[in-house]
């Protein structure tokens, strides 16, 4: 049977046809430059806000693994009511929850905290969109890492930690260097799909009025009304992103596969 990795990549030829067609519209057409222009003033937004929210719901992600994982049921039980009812609420809905519910709440716990302390008091507004966008994403997301997490770290053999235990290792250091690298392997692919579908989603921060990709195609829309235009130009920016992305990963992955053969 033919290994469907070794097939030639026509999709991948047909995506680069579109891209190149679109490229060549947005260099010898003004109004697509003027365009692209102003949209790809958000890219950098769009970045920060994927990498920042990505960054701390795999941190969050990976203490929820452990806490499902743990030997204490009331961890165990906090962790999987935190992912299991996270994970039941749409993102968009998340979103708009956080910032006009959550972060009110956020700001009062703070200066509940901070008054005892002497720390000036602080406002709901000094804790601006996209940050509120960022905790969302984080929150969202950490409950579908955590997932991730403890699916790769149990399928790690149990008598690796046997044999790490019969050496003396203590817990830290046996899933910080026996544990942790070998499920780092399993775990890889599914979180790369994670950061893809994040960078996808983090379109729904244009909602809040961040000035992402999303935001300012929809803002430069709605006052020339050049909507196929502009939302051309949207897709074309995400897409790049996203494939990009996957390709990159992709790479990853067989170069990690191989490195495993080879070890092995």
């Amino acid at each position: 049977m033919k290994n469907p990795e070794k097939d030639f990549p026509y999709w991948l030829v047909l995506v680069l046809m579109i891209g190149a067609y679109f490229a060549y519209r947005v260099i010898s057409d003004a109004l697509y430059v003027q365009v692209f222009h102003i949209v790809s003033k958000g890219i950098w937004i769009t970045l920060f806000v994927t990498v920042v929210a990505f960054a701390l719901a795999s941190g969050l992600g990976l203490l929820l693994a452990l806490g499902a994982l743990s030997r204490f049921i009331v961890l165990r039980q906090i962790s999987r009511f935190y992912i299991e009812v996270v994970r039941g609420i749409p993102m968009l809905v998340l979103l708009l929850y956080i910032a006009f519910v959550g972060a009110p709440m956020l700001v009062d716990l703070v200066n509940w905290i901070g008054k005892p302390l002497g720390f000036d008091p602080m406002r709901t507004r000094d804790l601006s969109l996209m940050w509120r966008a960022i905790l969302a994403l984080m929150i969202g997301y950490s409950a579908f890492i955590a997932e991730v997490f403890r699916a790769g770290l149990q399928a790690v053999d149990p008598g690796q930690t046997e044999a790490a235990k019969a050496l003396g290792l203590k817990p830290w250091h046996r899933f910080r260097f026996i544990v942790f690298p070998q499920a780092l392997r399993t775990i890889l692919p599914p979180l790369g799909n994670d950061f893809v579908a994040l960078i996808k989603d983090s379109s729904l921060v244009s909602v809040l009025g961040v000035a992402d990709v999303t935001q300012l195609g929809k803002i430069y829309a709605a006052g020339s009304f050049r909507f196929f235009e502009t939302y051309n130009i949207v897709a074309l920016i995400y897409l790049a992103m996203t494939i990009s992305i996957s390709l990159a990963l992709r790479r990853f992955e067989r170069h990690m596969r191989q490195k495993t053969t080879y070890e092995g």
